[in-house]
């Protein structure tokens, strides 16, 4: 990858990479400053800071950060871990100035925005974040257990990412200045932009907007600080939301970029992934004790581990885990690997590097990391090379420096009340229970105690924004079809830039084709499908797409079974035949069959204890009846599930697979010639029949509002869901229903997004969305908001909904259209963003150009019609309310909504009594 490197007299870093295949650009600022540059009691402020970073700046306003990305048509986000923190855009390339001029004043004008309330809002957000993502989860604790016990009480990976609740409500705005005046200088950054720009004017930009930012006071690289254990530890937690065991086995080894690393990597690889590999064989195959396991090096700045995670059956204890991976590495030892084994796991190795480098904005991700942790950008040569590099012996030599008898913390995580299943000899790891407090409740730091920042100066007036220059030109990617026989289709798109195909096939059908007393048949056949062929065993099959470096996968949805391909192209013809092969002569395995019914069973009963899931599962139900394969999950119920035989889905494969149900979508460097020569293979070889697509009778909807309550006893959060029946994408008003909705709750900017997060501080996210396919979809709101707001934050909803009824301003109109708009320009980067759109053109018949189409209802849009559509579709007396929390502490305030008492349901739908 071409770049080209210079520095500031500041110490800001920078990198351009010209890439002018779309007219785009992203910008990423990469500061080296993660949870790992903070102190003990003073932990989560890298993450805060990211947060902080969005609110506003000395000359940009209030939330205007999200509202000037989105709203000019780019996209835009920030992300923390352990070592550091980055920020990005992608924008039309039009933009890069004002882009740039943004990432400059919060990098050297934030401070005197910096306030209580700025602050005490983020507080807020950070805190709902943790209980989405830790505390209302299944096993959401495992990783602050292990790195308790990993870690001493000072090393910088002792404690988690997101921090601990109580530093979080302890933290104070002189905490965040001082974190902020520390690490955010340009001395401690890499700045990469990346995409269509001119080079002399670009490095004009970045001297303008950041030449004058002062540095902050040096800062040197952390050094590594590995670990090691003087016993194993073991530890068990009673998880209020698990349904199954869990055990983690985790072994300190190294940091990032260290030639044992990249050993490490390729030994998990060799001990997990596959039907070969021993962890597999013993845990899953011969025991039976869980669905599957996992395994992989994660390397970091200073430290790394080598992680083991197997989610046991239900009934399992997990000291008979724990023996089995012993076991597994004796067999390990006993019968070694191959080369070949070796060369298969390389081969998915580069592969997925030439993924991940596939958009702008990942090669301005990868340039901008190993600039800071590895020295260079031009260590993007040497990552791939060095896995490529990797012995036998380096194999070996991992295995036993980390691994082999070597000490581990163990971490057991069992349902409420079954500590019995925990591993021998573990303790009982103590979290601490947060109590939720009212906003209104916190004690407040007196305004006295709060100094405001003096404005800092600047030699010009950044108070003016950068004009941008005339949109650009947006090419829609050349489209070819062709109809090689059968009824069958095929469309695709020549696109050069990486020696990368992929494609997709899909059987219309899916879970609509179910028998409504064993739903769940087409997931298991997308399932088994994979589980070898008519000449191939599972594990020959398996290892013959590994070996060619290429994914193959398959899956269901409730209107179609998808097979899909990411391959070298120079691999192609050789993962067609594969493709090809598991498509006309599936092997319905019986012991692979009554392994993947198992294992989706034991899927269904943990999403069973999910609230997001539940929420989901349950509003689908309500909207369009239980007895409706549209209301019901694609993997099937326990009792359905449990019904199905191998000769089922062979009956389903016999009548419903066939070339005038499906088409074949197929994306980058391949040839229109070349792809249809091959593909017509396909069409001489699969017998046509006659699918007919059933009728789908949708219930009648409610004449009034109906609220549903299930109750997760103890959750710390309420998923909310709120809705009704929508349209389907090819009733003429879909699209328009779409653009009507994007201000109400389609983006970050959108009304209950900046009420409910960035007002209120209930939520990390809420969001309003319209979905149809060939069926009606729905109009759905929905949130993860703290318990202790879920009454507020129902009647939020309700209340908005109400009002976006009556229209909207002529500034959230244009907002609407400029972010609908210019974003096509970043429309098709990607050969997924590609694959997508043609997936849509075959699925729904829409003419190649219909990006066009869309466009102009978009800058036909009006007041008038907004709030025309918004009183068609968001029909407050049809909506149906979807409550999962704790019916302990929210049930009751919810009944003085004025939606009549709620109907108490349980996780799969059903009404229980109150």
């Amino acid at each position: 990858i071409d770049y080209e490197k210079y520095k500031l007299t500041n110490g800001l870093e920078v990198i351009l990479h010209k890439d002018k295949s779309d007219p785009i650009v992203s910008v990423a600022i990469q500061y080296h400053v993660g949870s790992n540059r903070e102190v003990k009691g003073r932990t989560g402020f890298a993450h805060l800071f990211e947060h902080m970073m969005f609110q506003e700046s000395q000359h940009v306003g209030q939330d205007q950060f999200f509202k000037k990305i989105q709203g000019n048509g780019g996209s835009l986000n920030g992300g923390t871990w352990f070592d550091g923190t980055v920020y990005f855009e992608v924008m039309p390339k039009n933009y890069l100035e004002m882009v740039l001029w943004l990432e400059s004043d919060r990098m050297g004008w934030l401070l005197p925005t910096v306030t209580q309330e700025a602050f005490e809002n983020q507080q807020e957000v950070v805190q709902n974040e943790k209980r989405q993502r830790v505390d209302n989860q299944p096993y959401g604790n495992t990783s602050y257990i292990i790195n308790k016990l990993l870690y001493p009480e000072n090393h910088p990976y002792n404690w988690q990412v997101i921090g601990s609740m109580e530093d979080l409500q302890n933290a104070t705005v002189q905490d965040v200045r001082d974190f902020y005046s520390k690490w955010y200088g340009p001395n401690n950054a890499t700045l990469v932009i990346a995409g269509d720009f001119d080079t002399d004017q670009t490095k004009k930009f970045v001297e303008k907007y950041f030449g004058e930012i002062k540095s902050s006071p040096p800062v040197t690289d952390p050094e590594p600080i590995p670990v090691t254990l003087t016993e194993t530890k073991r530890a068990y937690f009673e998880d209020n939301f698990a349904k199954s065991p869990e055990l983690r086995m985790v072994f300190p080894t190294v940091e990032e970029y260290t030639k044992d690393s990249y050993a490490l990597d390729i030994l998990s690889s060799l001990l997990a992934d596959g039907k070969k590999a021993p962890l597999y064989k013993v845990i899953v195959e011969e025991k039976k004790l869980a669905p599957s396991v996992e395994a992989n090096q994660s390397s970091l700045e200073i430290a790394g581990t080598f992680n083991i995670r197997v989610r046991s059956f239900p009934d399992k204890n997990l000291s008979d885990v724990e023996n089995a991976i012993f076991e597994a590495f004796g067999r390990f030892e006993k019968d070694g690997f191959t080369d070949d084994d070796l060369s298969r796991i390389k081969a998915k190795t580069e592969t997925n590097f030439y993924n991940s480098i596939s958009s702008i904005l990942g090669k301005s991700f990868q340039l901008a990391s190993y600039n800071e942790y590895a020295g260079s950008p031009d260590f993007i040569n040497d990552d791939l090379q060095n896995s490529l590099n990797v012995t036998k012996e380096d194999v070996w030599r991992v295995y036993n420096k980390y691994v082999k008898d070597k000490n581990y913390v163990l971490t057991s995580f069992v349902p409420k009340g079954k500590a019995d299943q925990a591993a021998k000899n573990s303790e009982l790891f103590v979290i601490p229970e947060e109590k939720i407090v009212p906003k209104e409740e916190k004690e407040k730091t007196t305004t006295a105690d709060v100094q405001l920042v003096k404005e800092i100066p600047s030699s010009f007036d950044r108070n003016i924004e950068p004009v941008a220059g005339p949109d650009p030109e947006v090419k829609i990617p050349a489209v070819w079809e062709s109809e090689p026989g059968k009824g069958m289709k095929i469309y695709g798109i020549e696109q050069k830039e990486l020696p990368l195909i992929q494609f997709s096939l899909t059987v219309k059908g899916g879970a609509l084709l179910d028998n409504p007393d064993k739903i769940g048949t087409a997931n298991l056949i997308s399932d088994l499908m994979m589980e070898g062929t008519k000449d191939k065993t599972p594990l020959e099959l398996q290892e013959a797409i590994e070996k060619l470096g290429a994914d193959i996968r398959m899956y269901t949805t409730k209107e179609g079974i998808v097979m899909r391909v990411n391959t070298l192209a120079s691999k192609f013809d050789e993962v067609y035949k594969l493709a090809e092969e598991i498509l006309l002569e599936p092997r319905w395995d019986a012991k692979e069959f009554d392994r993947i019914k198992q294992e989706t069973l034991e899927t269904i009963n943990r999403n069973s204890s999910n609230p997001a899931r539940i929420a989901r599962n349950v509003f689908d139900m309500m909207i369009y009846g239980k007895d409706n394969p549209l209301g019901n999950p694609t993997l099937g119920s326990k009792e359905t599930v449990s019904a199905i035989t191998v000769d089922d889905l062979k009956d389903y494969y016999n009548k419903n697979f066939s070339p005038s149900a499906a088409y074949i979508t197929i994306v980058g460097d391949i040839s229109k010639d070349k792809a249809v020569s091959t593909f017509s293979s396909l069409t001489d070889k699969w017998e046509e029949k006659e699918v007919v697509m059933p009728e789908i009778k949708i219930q009648e909807e409610p004449s009034k509002p109906v609220i549903y309550f299930v109750d997760v006893p103890g959750a710390k959060q309420s998923e909310i869901r709120i809705g009704k029946l929508s349209l389907r994408y090819t009733d003429p008003d879909y699209y328009a229903a779409t653009v009507m909705n994007y201000k109400l709750g389609g983006s970050f900017n959108g009304i209950v997004n900046l009420i409910l997060r960035e007002e209120k501080g209930y939520t990390y996210g809420a969001r309003t969305s319209i979905d149809g396919t060939n069926y009606p979809g729905t109009f759905t709101a929905s949130s993860a908001v703290q318990s202790n707001a879920t009454y507020e934050s129902v009647k939020i909803f309700k209340d908005e909904i109400s009002k976006y009824r009556e229209g909207i301003s002529d500034e959230d109109l244009a907002f609407t259209k400029d972010a609908l708009i210019k974003s096509n320009a970043r429309r098709f980067e990607t050969l997924g963003a590609l694959l997508g759109m043609l997936n849509d053109i075959a699925e729904y018949d829409l003419p190649f150009d219909y990006v066009k189409s869309e466009e102009e209802v978009v800058k036909n849009m009006t007041q008038d019609k907004i709030k025309a559509l918004a009183q068609k579709y968001l029909e407050q007396d049809k909506m149906i309310y979807v409550v999962v929390g704790d019916a302990a502490t929210q049930l009751e305030q919810l009944k003085s909504l004025g939606l009549g008492d709620p109907i108490l349901l349980d996780a799969d739908g059903n009404q229980v009594s109150m």
